[in-house]
């Protein structure tokens, strides 16, 4: 039977192109609203697959605004009680079930703290989303597979969506009605030659990106431990060659997302190093690297945009990892939907 997580996957072409139809104006205001205050810096508080999305957004934030954007840790507030000097700053929430008690602390205590906060979730009348003063629904529908994919997805759209209209971006805005179907085409590629390369891992395996590519790999290392329980660990293309390049052999392969960009080609030049070396690659591309298995990714759309196309690829091959290690991709070991965190 077709599992949950690969239904939900196949949805988000759909799904997507709805969501682009929609919420336009709240966009608008919030893209005003955002050019009238003019954060001097973003935080972000996050988990799991939605903390993934949250380096997306620091990226383009970074690339498209110039603001610097760090990742919040919770019990900063939730544990240590610290007061955080927020006054000047953008606060981004993202999450799926906007449930977790740690979250909607912190963005009770930032807007304490005068911040401006927005909040990316899928359930609009959530307590996180009643926390914070712009919402900006994810529209991924009732998600109940256990491994997310489509509100992942629908998140990484959120966030280019968000910052089109902070930016007034033209190419990112005219681009964007074009990736449902890029993300049609990202349901076509066959993966399946990696299968052997990925299953065969003994120690555990590197997920490599660069730029915004670095958070569809983060996202992908989260699966394959969630629905294959293989150790990945997502390492940038430059931060692997300080110490953890020396784990890497035969049983230790490198799966690297390779988009057409500046990031992509270090990380093309990363996956050739460690191929003459021995280690079984990967290379998730639009045209192949010359190296390795190639993972063919759809056709170029923007730079911003081509890491929503590539993370949609990917999530079949989890899938089809997972049962072919011997695991239900929809019962991952100890874990549920919804994880309430302090």
């Amino acid at each position: 039977m077709t599992s949950l997580m690969l239904q939900e996957a196949r949805q988000c072409p759909a799904l997507v192109r709805d969501t682009l139809n929609q919420d336009a104006d709240l966009y608008d205001a919030l893209g005003r609203a955002l050019r009238e205050r003019a954060p001097n810096f973003v935080a972000t508080v996050a988990r799991g697959s939605s903390d993934y999305a949250a380096s997306y957004a620091a990226s383009l934030f970074g690339l498209m605004t110039g603001r610097v954007t760090a990742s919040l840790p919770p019990s900063l507030v939730t544990r240590y009680g610290a007061t955080m000097q927020l006054a000047h700053a953008m606060v981004l929430g993202i999450s799926q079930s906007g449930a977790s008690p740690d979250l909607v602390q912190v963005m009770a205590a930032a807007g304490a703290a005068g911040a401006m906060r927005i909040a990316i979730v899928n359930a609009p009348n959530s307590k996180l989303a009643a926390e914070a003063d712009w919402v900006l629904p994810q529209r991924a529908g009732p998600e109940q597979a256990v491994a997310a994919t489509k509100s992942f997805v629908l998140t990484l759209v959120s966030v280019a969506r968000l910052v089109a209209a902070w930016t007034g971006d033209g190419p990112l805005a005219a681009a964007l009605p074009h990736l449902p179907v890029r993300l049609e085409a990202a349901l076509t590629c066959d993966w399946s030659p990696g299968l052997a390369v990925m299953s065969a891992a003994s120690h555990g395996a590197y997920v490599v990106g660069r730029g915004p590519g670095m958070a569809v790999a983060g996202e992908a290392a989260l699966k394959l431990k969630e629905t294959a329980n293989l150790h990945a660990e997502a390492v940038s293309a430059m931060e692997i060659q300080h110490g953890p390049r020396a784990l890497a052999d035969a049983g230790f392969p490198l799966l690297a997302f390779a988009l057409d960009d500046a990031g992509g080609d270090d990380t093309r030049a990363l996956a050739a190093e460690l191929s003459r070396m021995g280690v079984p690659v990967c290379v998730a591309a639009s045209s192949p690297a010359g190296v390795g298995v190639h993972l063919p990714l759809p056709p170029p759309l923007h730079p911003l945009l081509d890491p929503i196309a590539a993370i949609l690829a990917f999530y079949p091959f989890a899938e089809a990892l997972s049962r072919q290690r011997g695991l239900d991709p929809d019962r991952p070991r100890g874990l549920r939907k919804v994880t309430d965190t302090v």
